[in-house]
């Protein structure tokens, strides 16, 4: 099958070489990924662009990796030129795009999820502060590439985070703090069918121990070796199932992949967040251990058949990912520096971020630069086989976290059942 997947990140790295045995092409990609596809220029955010891309290739199926241009109607203007493409509508990405949005179906549907307060001006700032301490959620009710949240106890901190998102022309919203660790739970969606993928756990925060500014994710694993017997059925039938019930009631059927950030609490499962794509860096071990051809998968979503999908097929074992972050991320990547050492071209162990040439010499083009794998019998095993991996890898004034998956591994991981 002729494919063309839109990205350029490690997750995009990990859907190219997951659809390996195709004829693969992707826009824009990066230099990790020659080799496995060939690469063409786009404009990511313009569905005209894409449209035009995938004409000239003629390609059988698009495969839409980042946010940005399912909120702008990619897939909508794919579908009116007849051109298959796995994500949701431009109406369904609300999801994802606006937070208010999602509120909305949550409640319509009965779904668990924190209570909220939409705030547009700077003079109602306080008055939500005092509602929602001492734990403060803050977020930027738009796409913000994983770092328009801030959770803090300090006043201060999501004061300014709240005045900066509204100085910036977006709303904020103010949530409770949702009590217990997190899960990201990836689902094929197809109208009223629902497939899950493995559950995995993202790291957030830029340094050990959970300190620093929110980031992409510098790492994650899967599958969960904390979470409760039956957990995915539960997410998937208590919170998965009756959005997608819900859009379809809207005339918006879900048609992607949806991803669903959850808090296990007291009372089980609670929705953090939803996002309209693969997230990344979940997506980097979820899709290592993928069995069955994800191409099938894909497919089977954007020709609306998921349902006859045979069940999938995954590898025993653990498998984790840790990012190797350029200087000065998240606030002010540095850029343009030289890449070396061992496996750099091995897909299977390296999955390429931000990476590009410059006279033959591989560099750094963004802040989250290289994606390491690890794989193994256990959890310590995956991860210390990535981190084998990280440390054959310089790149001048780089770092990566050094606690990935431990709270797990050293059993420190105790969810309310």
């Amino acid at each position: 099958m002729r494919i063309l997947v839109i990205g350029s990140g490690g997750r995009e790295h990990a859907l190219v070489k997951g659809l390996a045995g195709n004829e693969v092409h992707v826009a824009p990609g990066n230099a990790g990924m020659d080799g496995l596809a060939q690469r063409h220029p786009v404009e990511v955010g313009s569905p005209e662009s894409i449209v035009s891309l995938a004409r000239e290739i003629g390609v059988e199926l698009v495969v839409i990796g980042p946010e940005v241009p399912l909120v702008a109607g990619a897939t909508d203007a794919l579908r009116e030129e007849g051109i298959p493409v796995f994500g949701p509508s431009r109406a369904a990405a609300a999801l994802e795009g606006s937070k208010a949005f999602a509120k909305e179906i949550m409640a319509a549907a009965g779904v668990r999820t924190a209570s909220s307060t939409s705030v547009r001006t700077a003079e109602e700032i306080d008055a939500a502060l005092d509602q929602y301490g001492p734990a403060f959620v803050v977020k930027d009710d738009g796409l913000a590439g994983g770092k328009g949240v801030v959770v803090t106890r300090d006043r201060s901190e999501a004061e300014a985070h709240a005045r900066a998102v509204i100085a910036a022309g977006n709303p904020v919203l103010f949530e409770s703090f949702l009590e217990g660790p997190e899960v990201s739970l990836f689902c094929l969606v197809d109208g009223a069918t629902v497939v899950p993928l493995l559950p995995a756990q993202d790291h957030k925060r830029a340094y050990d121990d959970d300190a620093g500014p929110n980031t992409g994710g510098m790492g994650a694993y899967t599958p969960l070796p904390w979470l409760p017997e039956g957990a995915v059925e539960r997410m998937v039938e208590e919170i998965v199932e009756p959005v997608a019930r819900e859009m379809v009631a809207r005339g918006i059927p879900y048609q992607g992949l949806l991803y669903l950030g959850a808090a296990w609490g007291p009372e089980g499962p609670a929705v953090v967040e939803f996002n309209a794509r693969f997230g990344d860096p979940e997506t980097q071990p979820v899709l290592s251990l993928l069995a069955s051809p994800l191409v099938d998968a894909l497919s089977a979503v954007a020709s609306g058949t998921l349902s006859q999908l045979p069940p999938l097929k995954w590898e025993e074992g653990y498998a984790a990912t840790v990012v190797i972050a350029a200087e000065g991320y998240p606030t002010a990547p540095r850029t343009g520096d030289a890449i070396a050492g061992e496996n750099l071209a091995d897909p299977n162990r390296v999955l390429h971020a931000g990476t590009d040439t410059k006279d033959g010499v591989l560099v750094s083009s963004g802040g989250r630069v290289l994606n390491v794998l690890g794989k193994g019998a256990t959890l310590a095993e995956a991860t210390a086989n990535a981190y084998a991996e990280a440390e054959k890898i310089t790149l001048q004034g780089s770092f990566y976290r050094r606690d990935i998956a431990r709270k797990a591994i050293e059993g420190l991981i105790q969810p309310v059942r």
